[in-house]
């Protein structure tokens, strides 16, 4: 978002959250503050807070001020790729059919997704028991404030997400003895104990849904000229709040490679460098959340005292050490996240190899991560960059950023004088420790693409 110069309107938008609070057996079990964790990781070291609906509405304006708007009440027919072209069937909000031709279909069509089952895609994994929850309320509270904060109370979970005025997006569990098919449910249906154990007082109800929750991922995410991403290919449990993050990870990583291959900078084949970067993560990212998610809804005495009694107990001893709050935070940041079996990821320099994200430094007042709001391939050299080395970057038209070498730089992991040649994503493609202009000529021309 910081690259296409939204990063600091959406942050402003929501609501910044520095940590949170758990709730356990009617009492504050811990409090926890990610406090100077990530000021060494990004420019945006909070949990941002911002819901779905008023992130979506956000992005489509951002889409109309560049003259391209999003046709609602739209359905996908049917499709088919026939190598060279997808030709799509789409019928409009008056009923009638349409045919279109693209080169390529991105199905980003949510769990449901009829990209996915015109394919015929797999889509493994299962369901979780409990029916869940989520609501926009006008609410108050004496004891939570303004953190996020999550509430075990018996059997029933909560999670409290204030993103405004008053204004708190709810997430929880439906009551056992509320789930009738035929019923439909409101806010009486939830779990009481939870709510009240908080002191929450409900004044207004904007919108409430319940749903159940699932833990599945799709085996391929590319057939053909067809993609898969974000719901479509993934879905698992809210744990940690990854699942928007995600999906637009997805959208991030297809789309400067789409634009390089339309543009003729890159061969079709860059496109498959998609389906072996973004399900490693997925996987690990299911996995993870069905654990973490598991644990927190299990049900029975033992489950219970875990979750009351003996997780608060280690949540407080793990924040008390910089180095297990800094490694929370990267996770739920998803800044842990690298390519290094990708195609694209060669070679290390310093602490740094290919695939990695770029070490974030601050210096000066500012930080090297300026130079990223350019969405294209770029150079960073930390130290001095050879005469050679710049007539390359220069017969490439790939921009080459000089940086004078300080001690941030290599308490961070970067080597003197190494090449550092980035994605447009921004990502480690190519680390160089002798920052080689041929080690940069052969990467291009091996991989086929031509930023010129």
């Amino acid at each position: 978002y910081r690259q296409l110069g939204i990063g600091d309107t959406v942050a402003a938008a929501g609501r910044k959250s520095t940590g949170l609070k758990m709730w356990a057996g009617r009492k504050p079990r811990a409090s926890i503050s990610f406090g100077d964790a990530g000021n060494r990781l990004t420019p945006y070291p909070f949990v941002l807070v911002y819901p779905q609906d008023l992130h979506e509405r956000f992005l489509v304006e951002q889409l109309r001020k560049h003259g391209i708007d999003v046709e609602r009440r739209t359905e996908l027919v049917d499709f088919t790729d026939d190598g060279s072209i997808v030709t799509v069937r789409l019928r409009g909000p008056d009923g009638q059919i349409e045919t279109c031709e693209a080169r390529y279909l991105a199905g980003c069509d949510g769990a449901r997704s009829a990209v996915r089952h015109t394919l015929g895609a797999s889509f493994e994994g299962g369901t979780y028991e409990q029916l869940f929850y989520v609501a926009d309320v006008e609410a108050r509270s004496d004891r939570t404030g303004d953190d996020v904060t999550i509430v075990f109370e018996g059997p029933e979970f909560m999670l409290l997400l204030p993103y405004g005025a008053d204004r708190t997006r709810l997430i929880g569990t439906i009551r056992e003895d509320s789930t009738d098919k035929d019923k439909t449910l409101t806010i009486d249906d939830v779990g009481r104990e939870a709510i009240s154990a908080v002191g929450l007082v409900i004044d207004k109800v904007n919108w409430f849904s319940t749903y159940r929750v699932h833990h599945r991922i799709t085996e391929r995410f590319r057939h053909g000229r067809v993609f898969l991403l974000g719901d479509a290919a993934h879905v698992h449990s809210p744990a940690g709040g990854q699942g928007m993050n995600t999906g637009i990870g997805d959208a991030i990583n297809l789309a400067w490679k789409l634009a390089a291959v339309l543009k003729g900078q890159a061969d079709d084949s860059l496109l498959d460098s998609f389906e072996l970067e973004r399900p490693v993560f997925a996987r690990k990212l299911v996995e993870t959340t069905d654990r973490v998610f598991s644990a927190a809804t299990a049900q029975g005495t033992i489950a219970e005292f875990m979750r009351t009694r003996i997780a608060p107990i280690f949540a407080k001893v793990a924040w008390s050490l910089d180095s297990a709050r800094e490694a929370i935070f990267r996770l739920v940041s998803q800044t842990t996240l690298d390519y290094p079996e990708s195609p694209l990821s060669v070679g290390e320099a310093g602490k740094v190899s290919g695939g990695d994200r770029l070490p974030f430094v601050r210096f000066d007042g500012r930080d090297n991560y300026d130079s990223l709001s350019a969405i294209t391939w770029q150079v960073h050299v930390y130290g001095a960059a050879s005469a050679e080395l710049k007539t390359a970057c220069a017969d490439h038209n790939i921009p080459l950023h000089v940086f004078e070498w300080r001690e941030e730089f290599g308490e961070a992991g970067l080597a003197r004088d190494a090449t550092y040649l980035l994605r447009p994503d921004t990502y480690v493609g190519l680390a160089d420790p002798l920052g080689s202009a041929n080690r940069l000529n052969d990467y291009l021309a091996e991989r086929a693409i031509r930023p010129a």
